[in-house]
């Protein structure tokens, strides 16, 4: 299965490029979820946030991806205990335009999934960045040293906003 980068790509570029070029901003609906600087995103669009004692997090597609890809209706979620090195799959997202594997931002193992995803795959289209209770995030996940590592190597809210701008162009 392709990563979501990779089928944004393929995606209508018209799609993807109305989105950049629309004056709406997308509002964060209201949430428990902090916006903070633990979050964390790939250039394959999916994102984890950290627990402030970096043991712990959520991992999830980004606003931008979810937008881009449409209407989700599966979500293959990971199981509890798999232990994943960054850019391994973890689950995978199928909506009406394509299918993309969703890959691990860091190394880490599953301690929890999302099961509201099994009835309501389109929670990720409603709330993609939130893990509360009723939000998109995928796994929640237990830090590895390797994983503390490998947050380097990923791009702050800033830089991924960045990116993505270029991206469509």
């Amino acid at each position: 299965m392709a990563s979501i980068a990779r089928c944004l790509r393929i995606a209508r570029p018209s799609v993807v490029s109305a989105f950049a070029q629309s004056s709406v901003r997308i509002a964060r609906p209201f949430s428990v979820t902090a916006n903070n600087e633990l979050r964390k995103y790939t250039r394959e669009h999916e994102w984890i946030e950290l627990s402030d004692d970096k043991k712990t997090g959520y991992v999830g597609i980004s606003s931008y991806a979810a937008k881009a890809l449409g209407d989700v209706v599966f979500v293959e979620l990971p199981e509890e205990g798999k232990e994943v090195h960054a850019g391994d799959a973890l689950g995978a997202v199928e909506s009406v335009k394509s299918a993309a594997d969703i890959n691990a931002p860091i190394s880490c193992k599953v301690i929890a999934s999302n099961l509201t995803l099994e009835e309501s795959p389109s929670t990720i289209n409603k709330v993609p960045e939130d893990h509360s209770a009723s939000g998109g995030w995928v796994a929640k996940v237990q830090v590895t040293e390797e994983g503390i590592a490998d947050l380097e190597k990923l791009m702050d809210e800033e830089a991924y906003k960045e990116f993505t701008a270029a991206e469509d162009h």
